[in-house]
């Protein structure tokens, strides 16, 4: 039994730390422009775009209706969080005011999306060995380009590049600390997957027009800003059709 939780959690494990893989672009960046930023903003959004069009149909298999509540309450985060956070001195590290909002707001929507992950990881293993590891595979690599878009948005406003890898591992530790008890009430966790899917999915979206688009917009032209954004969701679509 004990061995049995110990492989759940080592799989949740991995799925967090290949979230740190989505850095790794980045260390082939020199000096980064606001002209980079903006694109940057772009390609995140065309990530986020294409990880919530994902979200929705995964979610949509365990239950539509749960996946637009979940959806909506997503939403609601996001309007709630921007209504907290309006009129503060926020900060995050280095970064100051609305590039700290924006993180902080981020982080927070793929901290609460990984929960559903690390349930579905739970979840699959009780179906077997076998199908926990395909999913456990598939979410580990769903799971870089989410570092990816966490570190497009951290690391142009200064952040390190070993910290905005350590947040972006840290935005999926709820996938270890959820598979294990999933694993153990694996029927009273299954429907749970649709709300949290939607939620993240209706977070994504509404912070892609909120706050990275508007700000991309700023320092590049729209043509420039369309075309990553493009690129990167049908990239993203794509990536989760074939994997």
């Amino acid at each position: 039994m004990w061995e049995s939780l110990g492989l759940v959690f080592l799989f949740g494990l991995v799925t967090a730390l290949a979230t740190g893989l989505g850095a790794l672009p980045f260390r082939f960046l020199g000096a980064v422009s606001e002209k980079t930023v903006a694109w940057t903003n772009a390609a995140a959004s065309g990530l986020m775009l294409g990880a919530s069009f994902g979200l929705i149909y995964e979610g949509s298999a365990h239950g539509t209706a749960q996946t637009i509540v979940g959806g909506g309450v997503g939403v609601a985060f996001i309007l709630v969080g921007e209504r907290l956070l309006e009129g503060h001195e926020v900060s995050f590290g280095q970064i100051q005011a609305e590039g700290a909002k924006r993180v902080l707001l981020i982080l927070a929507v793929m901290t609460l999306h990984s929960f559903s992950e690390g349930v579905a990881v739970g979840v699959a293993f009780g179906g077997g060995e076998k199908l926990a590891t395909l999913i456990t595979v598939a979410i580990a690599v769903h799971n870089v380009p989410e570092g990816l878009a966490i570190t497009a948005v951290m690391y142009p406003k200064g952040t390190r590049l070993w910290a905005c890898a350590g947040w972006s591992v840290f935005s999926s530790l709820p996938q270890p600390l959820m598979a294990v008890p999933a694993f153990l009430f694996v029927e009273a966790f299954r429907p749970l997957l649709p709300y949290g899917l939607g939620f993240a999915a209706g977070a994504m979206v509404l912070m892609v027009f909120l706050e990275l688009l508007p700000e991309a917009y700023q320092n590049a032209s729209k043509a420039s800003v369309a075309l990553w954004v493009s690129l990167t969701l049908g990239a993203m679509i794509l990536f989760q059709l074939y994997l």
